[in-house]
Order: structure tokens, then C-alpha cells, then sequence
């Protein structure tokens, strides 16, 4: 029998501060891959095929060319995670600013569809979004 391919990513961030961001995103409820981790990275488990590679500068720096961003300035990326439920998303808010992080943008709720964003401690926006599955079906 064999098994459907299934399709990972893995997102790469800059961070200023591989353990403070390690511990950041465990606090978050996350696992950390102590396999593809080390002092200049950390690999943070989201799902089975999500997984984002925290880079501290210097090592990020060595799979590009190009300036890295600042983060808390500039917008490179929105990153958005969906969530089982609106209790869900706001407990993952609530996690993250317990954690460190902030609250960024205004909570969009339209029925259908709630969302939340907050900016991890290096300023790389996050979003949690529920959407109703009926929504989604029809």
C-alpha cells in the first residue's frame, strides 16, 4: 500500500535570539526538533508537515544573498496558522503575549471567520484564524 505524499514547509526566520525565541515558541505549546537544532537554530514543530527553522542572523545570512529584513520594522512575511476554534485562537493569543510577544492588528471577526495576529519577540507577524468548516463547504 502506498502512502499519499504530503507536501512540508518549512519556514525560515531570522531571529536575534535563537533560545529566547526557542522558549517562546514552547511556551506557545510547540516542540522543538532537538534533531535539526543547535545553538545558532531551532527547529519548531507546528504540525506533521509545518515546521519553521529559527536562524539566528549569521546562520540565516548563509542561505542568502539579500539584506535581512528587520522585522520589527519592515513586513517581510504574514504568516497565518488556522485554528480549531475561536476559544482557540484567543488562547494562542493569550499564550503568545504571556509569552513575550504582542498583540498586533485588530481582531477581524466576520461571522464566519475570526482571526487574531500577534508579532513574535523578533517582530514576525502571526496570524490565527478560525474559519466555520460549513463556511468552507459550501
Amino acid at each position: 500500500m502506498s502512502h499519499a505524499y504530503q507536501q512540508m514547509i518549512f519556514v525560515n526566520l531570522a531571529t536575534e535570539d535563537v533560545a529566547a525565541s526557542r522558549k517562546f515558541f514552547t511556551e506557545l505549546g510547540y516542540t522543538i526538533n532537538p534533531r535539526f537544532s543547535g545553538d545558532d537554530c531551532a527547529c519548531v514543530v507546528i504540525s506533521d508537515t509545518i515546521v519553521t527553522m529559527l536562524l539566528g542572523k549569521k546562520r540565516y545570512a548563509d542561505f542568502t544573498g539579500k539584506e535581512i529584513a528587520d522585522s520589527t520594522r519592515t513586513s517581510e512575511v504574514l504568516l497565518c496558522l488556522s485554528a480549531e476554534s475561536r476559544e482557540k485562537v484567543d488562547a494562542m493569543i493569550d499564550r503568545a503575549v504571556a509569552a513575550g510577544g504582542t498583540v498586533s492588528g485588530e481582531t477581524q471577526d466576520h461571522g464566519h471567520m475570526y482571526g487574531r495576529s500577534f508579532d513574535d519577540l523578533d517582530g514576525h507577524s502571526w496570524e490565527i484564524v478560525w474559519m466555520d468548516p460549513a463556511a468552507v463547504e459550501s
